[in-house]
């Protein structure tokens, strides 16, 4: 499969070029920063120097590639979280008028289908709670797929060693929960945190800490069942 990858320098999309590329997949990962092109070439992706926000150079870019799947991971946040309110505006145009760009040159491109990151926590602002929304309800009405992820922790995170509190996943374990979401079926929102991950493994909390495998599964399902049926009557 072509997979271009629009963030594949952020947290996650670090991770995912890797991952996709051992897969067997034909991965283009996007920058906007020239001096990243050579990690991305040796991470085996075929690097795509362009600014989301220059929707011309970014619609010849994916139409050059011809992707199948355009995965969004773009973000415009800070390295530190005392920083946050600082870029909130900032993020709020990646996730307004970079989505809006994306969206367009995937569809000029004719790619299958975007899957677009987003977040699995209530954010305290309403404005904030608009712009997710609005960002979503995009996504979903052009036949991409919605990522709700919980707080990251991790390695190049904003908790780089004491996890958040719920709903929150380790940066790698969700780097690999998103590879699934390829065959996920259009119009659907799934949620990745860590209240599925198996008894044994090293970021495994007991069920009196944490939700079990079996009712975060069926959450993550009434979700992505009731995201789909919004999207196609227009309830959001």
């Amino acid at each position: 499969m072509r997979i271009f990858i629009a963030g594949a320098t952020g947290v996650l999309g670090v991770r995912l070029v890797p991952l996709l590329v051992a897969d067997g997949h034909v991965v283009a990962g996007m920058t906007r920063t020239p001096d990243k092109a050579s990690l991305l070439r040796g991470m085996g992706a075929e690097p795509v120097v362009c600014d989301v926000f220059d929707l011309d150079a970014l619609t010849q870019a994916l139409a050059a590639f011809g992707p199948e799947v355009v995965f969004h991971q773009l973000t415009d946040l800070p390295d530190e979280a005392a920083d946050l309110a600082r870029f909130s505006d900032r993020n709020d145009r990646m996730r307004g008028e970079g989505t809006r760009n994306l969206l367009a040159a995937a569809a000029t491109a004719q790619a299958d289908r975007v899957i677009a990151q987003s977040i699995a926590w209530e954010l305290p602002s309403e404005h904030r709670r608009a712009v997710t929304a609005t960002h979503e309800r995009a996504v979903l009405q052009a036949g991409g797929v919605v990522i709700r992820y919980g707080q990251l922790y991790g390695p190049g995170t904003f908790y780089p060693a004491v996890p958040p509190q719920p709903p929150r996943i380790h940066v790698d374990d969700a780097a690999r929960q998103t590879l699934p979401a390829l065959g996920v079926p259009p119009g659907m929102t799934i949620v990745i945190d860590d209240r599925a991950a198996q008894p044994g493994s090293p970021r495994w909390t007991p069920a009196h800490q944490n939700a079990g495998p079996s009712l975060t599964m069926a959450l993550a399902t009434a979700v992505a069942m009731v995201s789909y049926l919004a999207a196609i009557f227009d309830l959001h």
